[in-house]
């Protein structure tokens, strides 16, 4: 192992925690706006959706299809207002039944 490993870890430890701490350090006051407050809320689930979407429809090995009926059917539970296993359990049940069809046909 290099020894230069030691320092990439020690920027990357550095960088998150400035990210994670600056907030904490230059706003003192609580957020009063309702639209910073509002844009704030929902910050974390469009990166999540932006991060995970793409590799939604790639990730299966029977191409695009597969990833479809998941992302169906995780719509379709998340509607449904069901927990975050049960959605997550539809999409990954969907995607092997699909993938399963397709390889009989």
């Amino acid at each position: 192992m290099k020894p230069d490993i030691y320092i990439y870890i020690l920027v990357m430890a550095g960088v998150t925690y400035l990210i994670r701490m600056l907030p904490l350090a230059l706003f003192k006051r609580e957020i009063t706006s309702p639209f910073v407050k509002s844009f704030l809320y929902y910050v974390p689930y469009a990166c999540l959706a932006a991060m995970t979407f793409p590799a939604i429809l790639t990730a299966p090995s029977g191409g695009l299809v597969p990833g479809a009926a998941g992302l169906l059917a995780a719509l379709a539970a998340a509607y449904r207002e069901k927990s975050l296993l049960t959605v997550a359990v539809c999409a990954c049940a969907a995607v092997f039944v699909v993938e399963r069809i397709m390889t009989i046909l």
